[in-house]
């Protein structure tokens, strides 16, 4: 398993973590970075999918 897989999953979790915290004190500015950080983790693991797949080939 890639290395960015598991990086990009980190990112997910504590930017699911900080949207949250956002929402629930009402930062709207947290939550918008708890949304980006989620995002940037789903663009890293889908880089570690590939590196993983030209592994496989």
């Amino acid at each position: 398993m890639d290395k960015n897989r598991i990086e990009g999953t980190k990112h997910e979790i504590k930017g699911a973590i900080k949207e949250a915290t956002g929402k629930v004190t009402g930062n709207a500015s947290k939550v918008e970075a708890g949304k980006l950080e989620k995002q940037v983790g789903k663009v890293q693991k889908e880089i570690g999918k590939a590196h993983d797949e030209l592994r496989k080939h």
